[in-house]
């Protein structure tokens, strides 16, 4: 992938996902101008891999404030833009319905006015699996598909891709790649959320604790986080436009409960798990995603099989509870991948 030298600016680069592509962005010699809040949590990848020193510009903004947006468009001039930054969570969606449609749909359409002026390369707009209208059967969603939302997260982010596609028709077309991914579960060392079941166990192992699970018989399409990556990368790299899903093979489409248990053999203990007694929020019990689109028109392929994708997420909170240097374990795994 030939991004050396090339200027990024990486939406929610102290997230999860923002932070392992800032990392995987350092290794491929871009100029990264990240915008995002301070890190959701403590500890944080962003900050065990020193993300800020990473960073050739670094703004901690909100991009529901158009103006700082613009400025920071306007101070950098990217050749490439990735939008990341987002309220990425279903529950926290519930208790802040208003605050989850701003950040994801106003907040997007912020980003996409300020590349009206920029002009970069190509621009990818991160969404979601969830931006499907789900009824619960077995059937792998095609990009085609009707999108749709229960929760307030959902429906953002399926009034994201909208948002997306009239920016497209109105301001890009014939001349800017304006292109959406929509990747399945992600798991992978360095993420701390609430409500995401593998930092959930990694805190039920620390603290010796039963887990609650809320619908441990869920099918969810897991991947390892650095599998959508590569597809982002490579959507930029190409200059598509559209949108792409991005999901593993039939065989990672496991349940929540089949995740704890390999999880927990992977790092070596064995959280004890419980179902929630309290009502859960509605969720499908199953999604799943085709990437054959993907697959024709990049030639993107998972790399990590399911059992793979969790011995090398254990793998790096073990290095963690050991006190590794944790860039240099999280570039070693990036490495270790670029070469699959």
């Amino acid at each position: 992938m030939n991004f050396s030298g090339k200027r990024v600016l990486l939406t929610g680069h102290t997230g999860f996902k923002g932070a392992w592509l800032l990392a995987w962005l350092d290794m491929l010699g871009a100029k990264v101008s990240g915008f995002a809040l301070a890190p959701p949590s403590e500890p944080s990848l962003f900050a065990l891999i020193d993300g800020a020193a990473l960073c050739a510009a670094h703004t901690q903004g909100d991009i529901r404030d158009a103006a700082l947006v613009r400025k920071a468009f306007d101070d950098f001039a990217p050749d490439y833009v990735v939008h990341m930054a987002a309220q990425p969570l279903v529950l926290p969606s519930l208790a802040a319905p208003v605050e989850t449609f701003a950040t994801n749909v106003v907040g997007t359409a912020h980003v996409l006015d300020a590349c009206r002026n920029a002009s970069p390369k190509a621009i990818l707009v991160v969404t979601s699996d969830k931006v499907y209208a789900n009824d619960g059967s077995p059937h792998a969603f095609v990009e085609a598909d009707r999108l749709g939302g229960h929760d307030p997260y959902s429906a953002s982010k399926a009034a994201c891709e909208i948002t997306v596609d009239s920016f497209r028709s109105s301001y890009f077309a014939g001349k800017v790649p304006l292109a959406t991914a929509r990747a399945g579960n992600v798991i992978g060392g360095g993420d701390w959320a609430a409500y995401r079941i593998v930092p959930d166990a990694v805190r039920a192992l620390a603290a010796n604790s039963t887990l609650v699970l809320r619908r441990p018989e869920a099918v969810r399409p897991w991947q390892h986080v650095l599998d959508p990556l590569a597809g982002y990368l490579a959507i930029l790299e190409k200059g598509c436009d559209g949108a792409f899903n991005f999901g593993p093979e039939a065989a990672a489409r496991r349940t929540v409960r089949e995740v704890v248990e390999e999880f927990g053999k992977a790092f070596d203990g064995k959280p004890g798990w419980t179902i929630e007694n309290a009502n859960p929020p509605p969720e499908a019990p199953y999604l799943t995603l085709s990437a054959a689109h993907a697959r024709d028109t990049l030639g993107w392929a998972p790399k990590l099989d399911f059992q793979t994708a969790m011995a090398w997420t254990a793998a790096w909170y073990r290095a963690w509870r050991d006190g590794a240097d944790m860039r240099k374990f999280t570039r070693a795994q990036i490495e270790a991948f670029s070469k699959l």
